[in-house]
């Protein structure tokens, strides 16, 4: 059984497996760089190390200082969270090779799913469905054939990293050299790898991803689905679950395909299996071998602790529950609160003045922050996360309207008023959205 866990992670993550942890009654271990010094999961964990000034690759990268704070600590596990390390096979490796617990996938799945090729390869073999596409690698010498093959509008993307950068929409033969020079000028410079690959682009897809659970044995569950439409510049912001679009029978069914296809291939720990939505038909992106920033919606309609079964499994324990078990209750919805300006979203990095998280029935906030705490600009924007639950989608967004009112942040920009302006829209309210409809509102209202 783990011990005492090392979180390799900062902010609302790290603060949210550190109750994990406590929960179960395991010994914590907080790293942090030198601008988090006075971060609540700091003040709240058993010990802390600090691993280096504020620069992430000195610090919450540098896999030498973690490892060394695990020794240093007697840390016998890592969880990693979210972003930072968490998808490095390299650093679970090291941490295997060292007898300490990498709390997530083997290094080897962490591969597998981390390049959208062999993912998207893997995928189909695992009998998911994919949306049609190249059937890997794509140079600019035979971009043309591949394309017209799929047909246009297509999609280049890069095979490694995330989050936007690397793709580029070719919607005519004419755009097409151009995409995909960007495409792959874009990949180098933010992933140091420059290879692309080609997909259909789909005009007016929902993004839909299900999350499963493996005890890395041939056993898995899924956990229904979370529809993360709302989206800008490929960022998520706002996420519910279920999806409005799905009926029970789809969910079910999409959701068995990837339990099934998880224990095929004795996938271990938690993961997410992501697609877009189209006309009925789901079209397998890539796969997420963490957790996720919306786990607590899943939560929420399931009752199931996600970080729990994450350190369970880790600890050679298995599932704490068969597919059958699993009961799906109402709706929720998640609010991604970034410390940003709500109309330009720069970030907006300083001292919170007031702070005042709103409470009730169904309402969950997730943040490390605090009044006095003072927002580093060294990292990523997201300052908490504002969860709520109802027995419906309307008592949902009820609740959700009241609970924003409730709201307090003062002393910096933040995006608040972004979901104030969405819960009264009547688009939102009935669930008629997809990937796109963010953007186009956003800059509809900004004319």
């Amino acid at each position: 059984m783990i011990s005492k866990i090392l979180i390799a992670n900062r902010g609302e993550i790290a603060l949210r497996v550190l109750r994990a942890c406590k929960e179960l009654g395991i010994a914590t271990v907080a790293v942090h760089s030198t601008a988090d010094a006075d971060a609540m999961h700091v003040r709240l964990a058993d010990e802390s190390v600090c691993i280096g000034p504020p620069p992430s690759r000195d610090s919450y990268l540098n896999i030498h200082q973690i490892v060394a704070a695990c020794e240093i600590t007697g840390a016998d596990a890592v969880h990693p969270g979210y972003g930072f390390l968490s998808e490095n096979a390299k650093f679970a490796e090291i941490l295997e090779a060292h007898d300490i617990t990498f709390i997530g996938p083997t290094a080897e799945h962490i591969r597998i799913m981390g390049d959208k090729i062999t993912a998207k390869q893997t995928a189909q073999e695992l009998g998911i469905p994919v949306v049609p596409g190249s059937d890997g690698e794509v140079k600019p010498e035979n971009a043309l054939e591949v394309a017209r093959k799929i047909g246009f509008p297509v999609l280049i993307k890069a095979t490694a990293g995330g989050g936007g950068r690397g793709m580029k929409v070719a919607r005519s033969e004419a755009d097409l050299e151009e995409a995909v020079a960007t495409a792959r000028t874009e990949a180098l410079a933010a992933f140091g790898n420059d290879a692309v690959y080609m997909e259909k682009y789909l005009s007016k897809p929902r993004h839909i991803e299900i999350q499963i659970v493996g005890d890395g044995a041939g056993n898995a569950v899924h956990l229904g689905e979370r529809d993360c439409s709302l989206q800008r510049r490929h960022q998520k912001v706002w996420e519910e679950a279920n999806s409005p679009a799905l009926n029970v029978d789809q969910r079910m069914k999409i959701g068995q395909v990837c339990a099934d296809a998880m224990k095929k291939l004795k996938y271990r720990g938690a993961g997410t299996v992501e697609f877009l939505y189209e006309n009925g038909e789901f079209y397998f992106i890539e796969m997420n071998t963490r957790l996720q920033v919306e786990h607590p919606i899943t939560e929420a309609i399931t009752g199931i602790d996600l970080v729990h079964e994450q350190i369970r499994v880790a600890s050679g324990g298995g599932l704490s529950v068969r597919q059958e078990d699993i009961v799906f209750s109402g709706h929720a919805i998640e609010c991604r609160i970034n410390a940003e300006d709500p109309r330009t979203f720069v970030p907006s990095p300083g001292t919170i003045t007031h702070f005042h998280a709103p409470g009730g029935l169904g309402v969950r906030v997730d943040s490390g922050a605090y009044q006095g705490y003072r927002i580093p600009p060294y990292y990523d924007s997201l300052i908490g996360k504002l969860i709520v639950h109802g027995r419906t989608r309307v008592e949902c967004m009820m609740r959700l309207r009241r609970v924003l009112d409730e709201f307090v942040i003062d002393g910096i920009k933040t995006t608040l008023p972004l979901f104030q302006d969405l819960i009264n829209n009547q688009d939102i309210a009935n669930g008629d959205y997809d990937i796109h409809w963010l953007e186009k509102h956003l800059a509809a209202t900004s004319e």
